[in-house]
């Protein structure tokens, strides 16, 4: 087992570093020194897109790891790779590769797809790599595909799966530390441009609690309440930050792009900063860059688009106005904001045609805004620091803070609060990329204040979806400023420190986030010392573990029958273990994706009629495709089982679990008690 899980590993890491080493003398000319930080992120993304447009013409996904081996096949015989260039990458290397054990280490101490949305993500990336077709099969509604969800994200995980050879349940946790390190060493690229001294700042956001956490901890909450509750302070939302969304193992949309977050900024900063030192050339290829992060955030986290298009404008305007003063100048200011949207759309243009989601339903007004005391529970960190670095500027204007006071009045004091250093740096006139990242992030963190995206959450969770999926940004945003202005003022002062002492500090620092997984409770009761995801089973429900690895081994294309049971349950398992599309499974996430269209009740009651009423069993199988049936203790808790057992074929029947197939359907041999046990 620990050698299938070096190796595991070791395939992954090897597959990331030759993209990354493929990439990076394209990357060379225009970003210079950070070219081998940005190959990481810009290597992934761009295998992603090409391994997507292979299964859109029916190539092997692995077809698109030969540009980046030929790559290294050229620049390797044009010397590129030498010992001083490879030297120099060793500190971009070690960003990604300490947060990635960090991860790692995380994620084999609890690696178990078992509870909060790992059934789906799960789910997801098994079909994908069970069948890489575009787009792919949706395993919880057969007959239907993932159109109706951005799963970019999970196509990038199974591209990187299949290539590297790790199976969907080892790769399921080998995603985030991936997400971990590339947002990582994007970070630590962006400190290089913003800082002189302590550049690794900005990487403190992935792994700072909020204000909560840390108030949650010094009144002795339990663990688990202090990683829940932290993300619950302000009532009827979610107030997710990057550490927690980490620990918690999601691999989810919203964590998934954690990591192109950071990279967009990067290049957005690199363009405003060094615009005027670049060739044509080299602006062109920044635009394409740039389009090639904006435009996957549609497909990976469809939220993030509604952040990052308006900030991929304003840095548009900012650097026209910087190098052009708004002229059609021979500098090509304006080549950023009017080549990347269209770029970015065209680039992964097919995937918005097949993409079927409903959207949201408008937008709604706010009328019970967060209380003070929450938000600073969320915000106080970077409010504080912002406020901090406004104080000259509060001192020498105060009669600014009545433009605050309506906020008040109205009855929104939460969004007062962090309009007060908004108006300050807006006043200022400074406009920065630091100031930029801080005046955006504000306005997100205020702009939910006022109002929200209506979806079908309810009433209580009017605006859950909306402050979630819009603080994460923010959270990316405000804490890089933050982290740049702290900078700032330890540049300030004398600290008198040893050069050996400053130089063995990241040494250190490495050394404690190594250490940290095995020093606090992330286990979650699961106990799991693994890297494989499924391995639970085998203890829990091994005959759901027999069972299912059978079936991952199985050959062909199959819709399976198995028990439908509600949202956030055990139920719909084989799919999700599999990758097999079920009848149903998790049938309110399929009706928030489908709608009445959907016919979700309609399905339920099929599933019902084809354990219960054998006269019709055969029938409501070949209604929707079937080509097996699975009966396991679920499907006798769930329901009175009698099936046609005269008309069906049983292809396994071992530790209390059968599974059955139409005859004349292709699959497999039948197995025997006897032969699945050995």
């Amino acid at each position: 087992m620990a050698g299938e899980i070096l190796f595991s590993v070791l395939s992954w890491l090897a597959v990331i570093q030759v993209l990354q080493l493929g990439a990076w003398p394209a990357l060379d000319r225009t970003l210079g020194r950070l070219a081998a930080a940005a190959a990481y992120p810009a290597s992934v993304l761009a295998f992603a897109l090409l391994s997507w447009y292979g299964a859109l013409f029916s190539l092997p996904v692995w077809f698109a790891v030969l540009p980046f081996v030929g790559g290294i096949a050229y620049a390797g015989s044009r010397g590129f790779y030498t010992k001083e260039r490879l030297r120099s990458a060793l500190p971009w290397n070690a960003a990604f590769l300490v947060p990635f054990l960090f991860m790692l280490e995380t994620r084999w101490i609890n690696p178990t797809i078992s509870y909060a949305e790992k059934f789906m993500d799960h789910a997801f990336l098994a079909s994908i790599m069970r069948c890489p077709v575009v787009p792919p099969l949706d395993p919880w509604y057969a007959g239907g595909t993932l159109d109706v969800y951005y799963y970019i994200g999970y196509w990038t995980g199974g591209a990187l799966g299949l290539t590297s050879g790790v199976p969907s349940t080892v790769a399921f946790n080998l995603i985030l530390p991936t997400v971990l390190g590339l947002a990582a060493v994007s970070l630590y690229a962006l400190g290089h441009l913003l800082l002189d001294r302590n550049r690794w700042l900005p990487v403190l956001i992935l792994f700072l609690p909020n204000p909560s956490a840390v108030h949650l901890i010094l009144t002795r909450a339990p663990w688990l309440d202090i990683l829940w509750g932290s993300t619950r302070t302000i009532e009827g939302t979610i107030n997710e930050y990057p550490l927690f969304s980490m620990l918690w193992g999601d691999v989810h949309p919203h964590v998934m792009s954690f990591f192109n977050q950071a990279f967009l900024l990067f290049l957005l900063t690199f363009a405003y900063m060094r615009w005027g030192d670049l060739s044509m050339r080299g602006r062109a290829f920044l635009c394409g860059l740039t389009a090639l992060s904006l435009g996957s955030m549609p497909g990976t986290n469809s939220w993030d688009v509604l952040v990052y298009a308006p900030v991929t404008l304003v840095f548009g305007l900012l650097i026209w106005q910087r190098y052009g003063n708004f002229t059609l100048d021979g500098k090509g200011s304006w080549m950023l904001l009017a080549t990347v949207p269209p770029l970015a759309v065209a680039a992964y243009l097919p995937f918005y045609i097949h993409l079927n989601s409903p959207g949201i339903e408008g937008i709604g007004v706010v009328t019970a805004p967060s209380a003070l005391m929450e938000f600073f529970l969320v915000h106080g960190f970077f409010l504080a620091v912002l406020i901090a670095a406004c104080a000259p500027d509060i001192r020498r204007r105060p009669y600014l803070l009545l433009a605050v006071t309506p906020f008040v009045f109205i009855g929104y004091p939460a969004a007062a609060i962090a309009a007060v250093p908004l108006i300050y740096l807006v006043v200022r006139r400074r406009f920065s990329a630091t100031d930029t990242f801080a005046i955006l992030g504000l306005l997100i963190i205020i702009a939910t204040e006022f109002v929200y995206l209506r979806d079908n959450m309810g009433e209580a969770y009017f605006r859950m979806n909306t402050v979630f999926k819009f603080y994460l940004p923010a959270w990316i945003l405000m804490g890089t400023a933050v982290s740049v202005i702290v900078g700032e003022w330890l540049r300030g002062i004398d600290w008198r420190v040893p050069a050996g002492a400053e130089r063995a500090l990241p040494v250190l620092a490495a050394a404690a986030l190594l250490i940290a997984p095995f020093a606090i409770d992330i286990d979650l009761g699961y106990d799991g010392r693994a890297l494989d995801g499924a391995a639970y089973l085998q203890r829990s429900h091994p005959g759901d573990a027999a069972a299912i690895a059978f079936l991952r081994d199985l050959p062909g294309e199959h819709i399976i029958i198995e028990a439908e049971g509600g949202d956030y349950t055990y139920y719909s398992r084989v799919s999700s273990f599999t990758g097999i599309p079920a009848v149903l499974g998790m049938p309110f996430h399929e009706y928030m994706w489908r709608g009445d269209e959907g016919r979700v009740g309609e399905r339920t009651a099929d599933l019902r009629m084809i354990y219960e009423q054998p006269s019709r069993s055969i029938e409501l199988m070949q209604k929707y495709n079937a080509t097996l049936l699975y009966v396991g203790a679920e499907e006798r808790t769930r329901y009175t089982v009698l099936l046609p057992t005269e008309a069906l074929e049983l292809i396994y029947d071992a530790e209390g679990v059968q599974v059955y197939r139409i005859p004349g359907q292709a699959c497999c041999p039948p197995r025997s008690r006897e032969e699945v046990r050995r």
